[in-house]
């Protein structure tokens, strides 16, 4: 039965008691009468207290909801945040793997083809000597022949260094400095005999020769050519040129 039920029923049989109390001597009435407000009393301080207890309730279960929500926005914010510093962190991690990369691979050694042998050559060093021969190919004879100088001068092991020296001599040729010319050339034939530039060198040196008009020495640089490079493409033009040292 629900509260205002039976607050009805309390209701009518006070009213139905108070209209027939005269049928009762006036103590027991009064009695009777006493009882039933004390009862009424009883019950709607018991439904007051449930009221107040049901709206606290209801008022501390809407402030936790207000609380819960205002959390879960706290944590959502939190976590949006955190998402972002992490997406960030993963491109400024690709970015540094990227310029790492890049900058191992600038200073990393790479392998080469040099005059048709296979080296090992640091990014530096090649830059370095691209940027001689560079000079040299522009017809800046002058300026490559201080570069190859300071090239060798700071990559002496360099695969690089026979080609190097062999176009200072070159340089010096182009510039008319043939005695100049023939002694950078002399360095090659005298410290890198293996290599493919010595025959070259001693073709070059052979040419300077005959524009200093020695041909008795041109006739044996030529001759030197084809007995100790047989082999070489250098052997083949020596012998061309060898009649005209006679």
């Amino acid at each position: 039965m629900r509260w205002s039920h039976f607050l009805a029923a309390l209701m009518i049989a006070f009213t139905s008691l108070a209209a027939h109390a005269q049928l009762f001597a006036d103590d027991d009435a009064r009695k009777a009468i006493l009882e039933l407000r004390q009862r009424l009393n009883a019950v709607q301080s018991d439904l007051t207290a449930r009221l107040d207890t049901a709206q606290r309730n209801q008022l501390e279960m809407a402030n936790q909801n207000d609380t819960l929500r205002q959390e879960i926005a706290r944590l959502r914010g939190q976590v949006e945040s955190l998402t972002n510093e992490v997406a960030t962190l993963q491109k400024r991690n690709r970015d540094l793997y990227t310029d790492l990369d890049a900058r191992l691979k600038k200073i990393e050694p790479a392998t080469v083809n040099v005059d048709g042998r296979t080296a090992t050559v640091d990014r530096a060093e090649q830059a370095s000597y691209d940027a001689a021969l560079a000079q040299f190919r522009s017809g800046d004879f002058r300026g490559s022949t201080g570069s190859f100088q300071q090239f060798i001068a700071r990559y002496p092991a360099s695969a690089y260094v026979p080609a190097a020296q062999y176009f200072i001599g070159s340089a010096h040729f182009a510039m008319k400095d043939y005695k100049a010319s023939i002694a950078a050339n002399q360095v090659v034939v005298d410290r890198y005999k293996d290599s493919p530039r010595a025959p070259e060198a001693l073709l070059s040196i052979a040419d300077s020769q005959l524009q200093l008009g020695d041909k008795r020495a041109a006739y044996r640089t030529l001759t030197r050519v084809m007995q100790e490079y047989p082999n070489s493409e250098a052997a083949v033009i020596a012998r061309e040129r060898l009649p005209g040292t006679r």
